[in-house]
């Protein structure tokens, strides 16, 4: 694909030859000849002098110029605009191949839209409802009742149980449970614990992508909602009755305790921890292994440490912390002083 063609898709500005042939993307540092990349972090400008790729999509704003063997095509946004060439030049692959494999197991009571693919040995229980288009990839287990909306892909080994409703163009990775019982469980006197009937439903939202081996635990009653466009990393915990806004980010290995809601258009660094029944502010930003105990009612703000503290107070207390030592060592060298003071001064009110 010529050059000048690829620019026209990105609305860019080509500095340089606009008649080079592209065949792949690639990153800065492994691009070769015929190779488009791109800068967006303005700290990866460093490989515009040394990268072998034939074109480098860069923000009309950085500094650099063409060189004889890269052109550079400016943009406002590259690394959307990669996003963009990406789809064309390296399209994806269809995870199953159209109609429906002989070993799934399908009931009669069961709907199926238009053009469903299914995988082998998936297993639909009784009165679901599977839309247009969409994909459960081999082994998925759906339980009674559940619906599954217009495009969404499951892929392989997600479990969905009964009741739970999965949105249009829903993304589920492997491994992910979805609608299993939240943990509620109530003391005996004996000191033994009586299991709470978990008997809520999950509810995914349109366009929410949910990463591999994630919980999202059914609501002990009415819903636990994953609302529309929030994308949830590997290995997430979502306890029972757990509202998760619109278009939230949450990265891996973050636990989220019952009855808790966050609010929408918010970030969770990885392995953050939520205590329940909180509730968290639109636009919350929370770094990496923040312990967050009690909830967030001003919006737009970002927290960090454990337990979770506004961005600059946390970061004042680490600093604070990092000087413990010298601190430390400071304390015991007065202490030893002023022992030495007061022996002396009691060896001269003796003398």
């Amino acid at each position: 694909m010529k050059l000048r063609e690829i620019a026209a898709l990105v609305d860019a500005e080509i500095e340089g030859n606009d008649a080079v042939e592209i065949g792949r993307v690639a990153k800065i540092e492994d691009a070769g000849d015929g190779d488009l990349t791109f800068v967006a972090n303005p700290k990866y400008a460093r490989f515009l002098d040394t990268t072998r790729a034939s074109a480098v999509l860069v923000s009309k704003r950085l500094q650099g110029h063409a060189t004889p063997t890269t052109t550079l095509l400016r943009v406002e946004d590259p690394y959307f605009s990669f996003l963009k060439i990406l789809q064309i030049l390296d399209p994806p692959k269809d995870p199953l191949p159209p109609g429906i494999h002989s070993t799934a197991i399908i009931p009669s009571s069961t709907i199926l839209a238009k053009d469903v693919r299914i995988g082998a040995h998936v297993v639909i229980g009784e009165h679901c409802m599977i839309g247009e288009k969409a994909m459960i990839c081999h082994g998925v287990v759906i339980g009674d009742s559940v619906e599954v909306g217009e495009g969404a892909l499951l892929y392989p080994n997600v479990s969905v149980r009964e009741g739970c409703r999965i949105g249009r163009r829903a993304i589920i990775h492997s491994g992910a449970a979805i609608g299993s019982d939240g943990f509620g469980f109530a003391p005996r006197p004996d000191g033994s614990f009586e299991k709470i009937p978990q008997r809520g439903i999950v509810v995914i939202e349109d366009d929410v992508e949910i990463g591999a081996n994630c919980a999202v635990d059914r609501a002990t009653m009415g819903e636990t909602r994953i609302k529309k466009g929030v994308k949830l990393d590997n290995l997430i915990q979502v306890a029972h009755n757990v509202v998760i806004g619109e278009n939230t980010v949450i990265a891996a290995q973050t636990g989220i305790s019952g009855s808790t809601k966050l609010g929408k258009s918010c970030m969770v660094g990885g392995q953050v921890g939520f205590t329940g029944h909180l509730q968290i502010a639109d636009n919350t930003k929370i770094g990496a292994q923040a312990g967050v105990h009690h909830s967030i009612t001003e919006p737009g703000k970002a927290y960090f440490g454990s337990p979770a503290l506004p961005q600059r107070e946390a970061l004042r207390l680490h600093a604070a912390a990092s000087q413990l030592p010298e601190v430390l060592s400071a304390v015991r060298e007065l202490k030893r002083i002023v022992e030495q003071l007061e022996k002396r001064i009691q060896d001269l009110s003796r003398g």
